[in-house]
């Protein structure tokens, strides 16, 4: 039984450290849009930035943290 109770904490504190993530991801976002000359994949970043911010207050923390990395590698390439 004690086995099974700490492999629950594992699994609990675990995704909600995973969920600490997204704002981070976000926030560099925010500081690399800011030198972005081209409208275009300025309004293209932006865009998944904010899905991937309301995916993230939805509770959808893989998805939210899909469309931010999604987003820097179109600040990447």
């Amino acid at each position: 039984m004690k086995k099974y109770l700490q492999i629950f904490f594992l699994v609990l504190f675990s995704t909600s450290s995973f969920a600490g993530s997204c704002p981070m991801l976000w926030n560099k976002l925010d500081t690399k849009i800011k030198d972005i000359s081209d409208d275009n994949l300025k309004s293209k970043v932006q865009k998944l930035r904010d899905a991937g911010e309301k995916a993230h207050l939805d509770g959808d923390h893989a998805n939210s943290e899909k469309l931010l990395n999604e987003a820097l590698n179109l600040l990447a390439s």
